[in-house]
């Protein structure tokens, strides 16, 4: 047990809806706890550690629930399974806060209605005013600095792009999101958690720094699913400019169907399209098979219903100011034609497709493999084009 004692990160890697927990292993076993869920170190029934291989299990309301996985160092990866259904899951060793490096920048934080959020702030050399951009991560336990807990290794695509800005004399502000990393202790109930919690936090950014006479004009960067939360909150907090990168042009319904469609057997498909359909009219789902548990759980079903009420192309339509929409043409994750939807919402914005690009703003080859393998490597620079493309824009 001693190769194991301590604090364990990471992710049960659920479609669409991850899974952060943390596990703190001990002489006698061990306590896991799942903050979107609102359980906290609650005690596991069983650890077992032979050489490298790792099971433990916890008991919730006579549900037995396993993780049955290898040690590898200071990783730990398996499978994951609840009432028959089963989710690869991975922990790194030591928090997230230990594990990070000693990044550049100066800590900033900002007042929200349930608790402070802390920010890292970038800023160029030489006397401002500058122009600000506030930088919101993509879906999932991805982090302020465009790393998910769900993949191994780091990218470092938006700390990259933070300091390629600040080269520009663009100062920068980029976050964990409520339930990540610094601001792990915003994350809540899960059943009590919207779509409007991420728009809020990324508009109190943007008054943030309307407040600071270091800032002169002030716009949002939305990378992904942050692409819809910018939008919407570019419009509610009056931003001088948005670019979305990587955004989708439909709404999240779709997108899951999609999504689902080779993962599921017909009549799952089915239901999963039923459930969809109730949400979609504000209406929860008491009884949800199994399988789905995890991706349409009751608890998590008013945040689908709050991010159901956006569409895309509707919220970028509202913008008055300055719109850029930039996508790659490796990107396996959201095609063009979602940044040619955009654009087709919103005639009078400016659209880039940066080549070679895949989605984690990185130059990639054209097979497969390839270009997943550019999401755990910190050493690949930013796909040429990008930054000039960004810097040209807001000049």
């Amino acid at each position: 047990m001693e190769k194991i004692e301590g604090n364990w990160e990471g992710a049960i890697k659920v479609p669409n809806q991850p899974l952060s927990i943390i596990i703190q292993f001990s002489k006698d076993g061990g306590k896991i706890s799942i903050p979107v869920q609102g359980l906290n170190d609650y005690p596991l029934k069983t650890v077992k550690l032979t050489d490298a291989d790792l099971f433990f299990d916890m008991n919730i309301q006579g549900i037995t629930i396993t993780f049955d996985g290898k040690v590898n160092n200071d990783k730990i990866s398996g499978t994951f399974v609840q009432q028959g259904q089963s989710f690869p899951f991975e922990l790194t060793k030591g928090s997230k806060e230990q594990n990070e490096e000693i990044e550049a920048g100066d800590p900033v934080q900002v007042k929200l209605k349930d608790g402070t959020m802390q920010g890292l702030l970038q800023m160029p050399e030489g006397k401002g005013p500058f122009p600000v951009m506030i930088i919101i991560a993509g879906s999932g336990p991805t982090d302020r600095n465009g790393n998910s807990s769900l993949l191994p290794g780091k990218n470092n695509s938006l700390k990259m792009l933070a300091e390629n800005l600040a080269s520009q004399g663009i100062v920068s502000i980029r976050y964990d999101k409520r339930a990540i990393g610094q601001n792990k202790s915003l994350a809540g109930k899960e059943e009590d958690i919207r779509f409007d919690n991420f728009i809020d936090d990324a508009a109190a950014w943007v008054q943030f720094t309307k407040e600071d006479q270091r800032f002169s004009k002030v716009g949002i960067i939305g990378h992904s699913e942050g692409s819809l939360i910018g939008m919407v909150a570019a419009n509610h907090a009056k931003a001088d400019s948005f670019i979305s990168i990587a955004g989708a042009g439909r709404t999240i319904d779709e997108v899951l169907l999609e999504q689902l469609e080779t993962q599921l057997p017909p009549k799952l498909k089915l239901e999963a399209k039923d459930i969809l359909e109730k949400l979609k009219q504000g209406k929860q789902v008491p009884t949800v098979s199994a399988e789905l548990q995890f991706i349409f759980r009751p608890s998590v079903q008013p945040y689908i219903i709050s991010w159901l009420r956006y569409n895309p192309q509707e919220e970028l339509a509202k913008l008055t100011c300055p719109v850029l929409i930039l996508n790659g043409d490796r990107d396996l994750q959201v095609p063009i034609k979602d940044a040619e939807a955009l654009h087709q919402a919103k005639k009078d914005s400016q659209m880039l497709i940066v080549k070679n690009m895949n989605h984690i703003l990185k130059e990639a080859p054209e097979d497969r493999e390839g270009n997943i393998a550019a999401y755990s490597n910190p050493d690949l620079s930013l796909a040429k084009g990008l930054i000039d493309g960004i810097v040209s824009f807001l000049k």
